[in-house]
């Protein structure tokens, strides 16, 4: 009989394990999330220490507290507004985001927009199970048309907001989507996200059995996961098909990979001038405007 092995799985080291089991639904997508992520994190060999997490609320919000890291649980829709603060206090942190469809595509948008406009160097996952299910399956920003929620038991009316394409025409530097059916996938684009200096956005679907699935007999994680496969189309294959081929699909791929002029670095040049002294306050000339003032 040869010596007995013990498996040591390689990324025990950055959780924290007293806080395990998580409060995770069975079947939800959120554990591959966190793996693919942790696993980008160490074949980068980044310092855990350097690392900043920021998440809002949702299911998502609950990623960084198994992450034995500092993170920022933030109020709902400001995960990126806190992001861009930390990132702005030290560009030397690596910050990533955790959000999902609700809070980054509904009450957030517009810090999730301008954040993109700004090209800040942050990473933002965004974990998009099609329906707000922290609070019980209500519609959200991204439910598909004709599924069923508790506050669409009919089906959904309203149109899919493709979050990858508002951020791509914003201005981000890295923009991509796949589905927790691809982790290979995932961890490569958030390896490419962290090594760009810019924003980078990356969308997941993810299986939500406890709420989406079960509205929509598909209860098992695995319906949803086969379901996803069937629903969704490579970017390269949709660009090629007339619209009526892909209505109703989720397009996945690399929306964009662009080389921008980074804020935070640009705001770091901008304080070095300063103290400098190579860069001087110009006071706006408004001696052609009359200003009056009355009591």
């Amino acid at each position: 009989m040869g010596e007995k092995t013990t498996l040591i799985q390689p990324l025990r080291r950055y959780l924290r394990e007293d806080r395990l089991p998580t409060v995770f639904c069975p079947g939800c997508g959120n554990g591959i999330i966190m793996n693919c992520t942790l696993r980008a994190i160490d074949e980068l060999g980044i310092n855990i220490d350097d690392i900043v997490f920021v998440s809002g609320i949702g299911c998502s919000g609950r990623i960084p507290g198994y992450i034995d890291a500092d993170s920022l649980h933030v109020t709902h829709g400001r995960a990126v507004a806190f992001a861009t603060g930390i990132k702005l206090f030290n560009p030397d942190f690596e910050v990533i985001v955790f959000t999902g469809n609700g809070d980054s595509g509904a009450i957030g948008i517009s810090h999730l927009v301008h954040a993109a406009r700004r090209n800040i160097d942050i990473n933002v996952i965004s974990v998009n199970n099609l329906v707000y299910a922290l609070t019980g399956s209500q519609t959200s920003p991204t439910t598909p048309v004709g599924a069923y929620t508790y506050t669409s038991p009919y089906g959904s009316v309203e149109g899919f907001f493709d979050l990858c394409e508002l951020v791509t025409s914003a201005g981000a530097s890295y923009v991509a989507r796949w589905s927790t059916v691809q982790p290979q996938r995932i961890i490569s684009s958030i390896i490419k996200g962290i090594q760009k200096k810019g924003f980078t956005y990356i969308e997941v679907i993810s299986q939500c059995p406890t709420q989406f699935g079960r509205k929509n007999e598909m209860p098992d994680p695995k319906q949803l996961m086969d379901w996803f496969r069937e629903r969704t189309v490579k970017l390269e294959v949709a660009k090629k098909l007339p619209p009526r081929k892909i209505s109703g699909k989720l397009i996945l791929g690399e929306f964009a990979d662009r080389d921008r002029p980074e804020m935070a670095n640009e705001y770091r040049k901008l304080i070095e001038g300063v103290q400098r002294g190579t860069i001087k306050l110009k006071r706006p000339q408004l001696d052609w405007l009359e200003l009056s003032f009355r009591e």
